[in-house]
């Protein structure tokens, strides 16, 4: 955790995480519910966890499709749309909040979508991390819980205290997420430097971005 102080920008509306959307105060304020900072924060991680479905098939890194509210208006998103999620329904509740992202390696992912990629790196994963009790914490909303009951991944849980972040190991002790190189926390969706690094890690980006199919479906423990 790192020990500096929210900015300006931490707690104001952005292009991407658009806190002042009326969809996103409307989610806020139906999920935060009425207890401390803390409790809101885990109220609201929860919500963004498993009310918008993870779905990396269907990729918009267009303006739109990268804002908080289009992935709230459609129900599913990526990693990176809901950890703008997070961040602007934590924004709309008062609480500062801020982007991180990093490469992970993803050991279990489907074999369909690894082909489609070429490789099991996703670079720019996206995660969120909130202003609690004068210190910064990371929560990653990414995978909401069916998902992870059918995968046989253990669903990441947050309690505002300690660090949310991928497990390294599913719930049968296979290797699943290694974290492989830090990008840097962001107040907003650092788009330009997400287009640069998905054009050079993904050949196949195009394909994969127009890719349809059910990530929750194909994934299962096996």
């Amino acid at each position: 955790m790192t020990a500096d102080t929210p900015s300006r920008a931490d707690l104001a509306p952005g292009r991407f995480v658009d806190s002042d959307h009326p969809a996103v105060i409307a989610f806020a304020r139906a999920h935060a519910g009425a207890g401390d900072t803390r409790a809101q924060a885990v109220a609201l991680y929860d919500a963004v966890r498993d009310e918008v479905r993870y779905d990396p098939y269907r990729v918009d890194l267009s303006e739109a499709g990268l804002k908080a509210s289009r992935a709230l208006a459609l129900g599913y998103g990526f990693c990176i749309t809901k950890a703008a999620l997070l961040a602007a329904v934590s924004r709309a509740a008062g609480i500062p909040a801020r982007l991180g992202f990093a490469d992970v390696k993803n050991h279990l992912t489907s074999a369909r979508l690894r082909a489609i990629m070429q490789t099991d790196v996703f670079v720019f994963h996206g995660y969120t991390e909130m202003f609690l009790d004068g210190r910064w914490v990371k929560a990653t909303p990414a995978f909401n819980r069916s998902l992870c009951e059918k995968a046989g991944i253990l669903p990441l849980t947050f309690d505002g205290r300690e660090d949310s972040i991928f497990h390294p190991f599913d719930a049968s002790g296979r290797r699943h997420m290694e974290y492989v190189r830090a990008r840097g926390t962001f107040s907003d969706v650092p788009r330009d430097e997400i287009l640069a690094a998905f054009a050079e890690a993904y050949p196949t980006s195009a394909a994969w971005n127009q890719a349809e199919g059910n990530f929750e479906a194909e994934a299962h423990a096996g």
